[in-house]
């Protein structure tokens, strides 16, 4: 499949089958986070896999995860974050937005679904991982095989404002 093809086939899961991910489809997932590009090649992300019992119910206290057998916490490292001296932005956000992107293309390349999740409460994900002061969770993606109806890969046509209207050329 070709890259524009699989980022077409890509729709947000709300509805997981309790499959688990096999192994070697989440080490391509984690493969891809880890060619991922960061600021300078810093690489202020880490990651934690959650796919026991255990770890999911301390999830589910934060966040809705649509019965998601896997989730990956995706966690910036302060200690590693590169900083604009014009204005101190750290780009740990971008960086962990890269990588999540990109497991999210493979996991679709995987024929898995995901759901990028950005309404949790970081501080029960802090809490229950007992994440140390460098790490901030930014957001948590679920990965599982999808039990729910694919999504057209024409419907950005419809759904997304035009390429007019999104690109200015100067």
């Amino acid at each position: 499949m070709e890259l524009l093809d699989v980022m077409k086939k890509r729709f947000s899961v709300r509805k997981y089958k309790e499959q688990q991910v096999e192994p070697e489809k989440l080490a391509k997932i984690l493969e891809a986070a880890h060619v991922a590009p960061t600021a300078t090649n810093a690489q202020p992300v880490r990651l934690i896999v959650v796919q026991s019992e255990v770890g999911r119910s301390k999830l589910d206290k934060a966040a809705r995860l649509y019965g998601a057998p896997t989730v990956i916490i995706v966690c910036a490292d302060h200690d590693k974050a590169w900083v604009r001296k014009y204005d101190q932005m750290q780009t740990t956000d971008i960086d962990a937005s890269i990588l999540t992107d990109h497991m999210m293309l493979e996991a679709t390349e995987q024929g898995l679904g995901s759901l990028w999740v950005c309404w949790f409460d970081p501080k029960i994900v802090r809490e229950e991982f007992e994440l140390p002061d460098n790490l901030e969770p930014i957001n948590l993606l679920a990965l599982g095989y999808a039990d729910t109806e694919e999504k057209g890969p024409d419907r950005h046509k419809t759904e997304r404002i035009s390429l007019d209207e999104l690109v200015t050329y100067k």
